[in-house]
C-alpha cells in the first residue's frame, strides 16, 4: 500500500461556511476550512507545468507532468522549512 503524499492541504481554502448549511473541516493549524477543488501540490504542479515551452519540448507529456510534479513536491518541501 502506498502512503499518503503529502498534498500540501487546499490550494485556496475557505473559511468556516457552516452558517450557509456546508459542514467545515478542522485543520492541523486548529481552523476550520471548507475542502473544495484541487490540493495545493495540483496547484503547484499546474502552475510549473504552464511555464515549460511543451511546443519546444522533446519530452512525452507523461515526462513533463512528472517533472512537474517532482518541483511542487520540492516547492512544498521548501515551504515547510520555512516555517
Amino acid at each position: 500500500m502506498m502512503s499518503k503524499q503529502d498534498d500540501g492541504g487546499p490550494a485556496f481554502p475557505v473559511h468556516d461556511l457552516s452558517g450557509y448549511g456546508i459542514g467545515p473541516l478542522s485543520s492541523a493549524d486548529g481552523l476550520r476550512y471548507e475542502v473544495f477543488g484541487m490540493s495545493l501540490r495540483d496547484w503547484f504542479a499546474g502552475r510549473v507545468l504552464s511555464a515549460f515551452d511543451v511546443g519546444m519540448s522533446s519530452a512525452t507529456p507523461e515526462d513533463l507532468a512528472h517533472h512537474a510534479f517532482r518541483i511542487a513536491d520540492a516547492m512544498l518541501d521548501a515551504r515547510k522549512a520555512e516555517s
